[in-house]
């Protein structure tokens, strides 16, 4: 065997004696879809695929969001209607896009971006692709409060709708009281989701069966989401608080990422696994109920949004910018479906369930063959 600095025991051969002045240049960790940039001692890792991905769909988002200006009954040519949202066609073109049209449109990537951010969290807080709002008793305790408020009224109207996020507390409370806590019991969570989300279901569908045909019928339209007569009244107060609640959002993601590893691993390097899990909770549960609240319990969009992010910006981040993104296009471009595929406008949550059920079905045959 040859030591490092002697002499070997071949006649004649020499081993150099390394430098101890240098040192093995350390392995690059930087993720292979990202870029270390650097600005004097601070540094960032800018990831390239997610942005890419964010631009993308932010290109789609505003191409729906011309589409769906466009989709009415009235006959108005697609070159008018781009006039009108850019503000360069005639009066009347511009009131009827930019004042009709384009608050509930607006009003439609709020919602859809809260609940794909929210459901991004969930799914990443329980690992589970199921793990949603719609599915373990979040929306179903924002709409059962939603609804009592209606209780006794003769007009049918929806109540305000920052009930919503106060229902959706309620519910989670109830559900990580019966589960043991979040932890990392995602199936548990699941299982016990399912159940409450039964119990308050029922007691809605109650509820309702013991109003008069005024009431009941103008309240279960909104129980299948619908953003009929939406506008600025509510999209306003939404945006200031998505304004809040999207730094938070984006901050836990980060936080997140260390937990889907090992819990050991992320508090070896700092993290409050508890707090972190408790703050993604709640921010789950605050935007998914100011969603509901505003547009009724619009289902699938919670779990299509964040699945279809995670597929375009990769597995190795949260994607929750991507999930809000991802899900204010397919709400922004449901509600616009719903209003030219039939003679009378489909409620936003009927075109979303009826596409959201072979899209489940296809994440549930996919996630089989791929654990084979």
């Amino acid at each position: 065997m040859t030591l490092s600095g002697t002499r070997a025991s071949g006649p004649g051969a020499k081993t150099p004696a390394p430098d101890a002045g240098t040192a093995s240049p350390a392995p690059d960790v930087t993720p292979p879809d990202s870029t270390v940039v650097r600005a004097g001692r601070i540094s960032w890792l800018f990831p390239r695929r997610t942005a890419v991905v964010a631009l993308g769909l932010l290109l789609l988002g505003v191409v729906v969001v011309a589409l769906a200006s466009f989709a009415s009954s009235t006959g108005m040519s697609f070159a008018r209607t781009v006039e009108g949202l850019l503000g360069t066609g005639d009066a009347a073109t511009v009131m009827l896009v930019r004042d009709f049209r384009l608050p509930r449109i607006m009003v439609a990537l709020l919602v859809g971006a809260a609940l794909g951010m929210a459901g991004c969290l969930l799914q990443t807080l329980a690992g589970n692709r199921l793990a949603t709002p719609d599915v373990i008793g979040v929306n179903e305790g924002a709409t059962a409060v939603v609804v009592a408020s209606v209780v006794g009224s003769s007009t049918g109207t929806i109540g305000d709708w920052w009930l919503g996020p106060l229902g959706a507390a309620a519910a989670a409370a109830l559900v990580v009281l019966c589960a043991g806590g979040v932890g990392t019991r995602g199936h548990r969570v699941l299982v016990v989701g399912i159940g409450v989300s039964t119990v308050i279901g029922a007691v809605t569908d109650l509820v309702m069966s013991r109003e008069n045909d005024n009431t009941a019928g103008g309240v279960f339209l909104w129980t299948v989401g619908s953003l009929n007569g939406r506008d600025w009244s509510v999209g306003t107060p939404l945006l200031w608080v998505l304004v809040v609640l999207v730094p938070l959002a984006l901050a836990a993601g980060n936080r997140l990422q260390l937990l889907r590893l090992d819990d050991e691993l992320a508090a070896s390097l700092g993290v409050d696994l508890r707090r972190t899990r408790g703050a993604a909770l709640a921010l789950a549960v605050a935007l998914s109920g100011c969603a509901v609240g505003v547009g009724g319990p619009i289902a699938f969009v919670a779990l299509a949004a964040p699945i279809v992010a995670s597929r375009l910006a990769g597995p190795t981040r949260v994607p929750v910018l991507g999930s809000a993104l991802a899900g204010a296009v397919l709400i922004a471009a449901a509600d616009a479906l719903g209003r030219v595929v039939a003679p009378v406008e489909i409620p936003v949550g009927v075109v979303t369930s009826v596409l959201g059920g072979p899209f489940l079905l296809w994440v549930l045959f996919r996630d089989s063959s791929e654990t084979v």
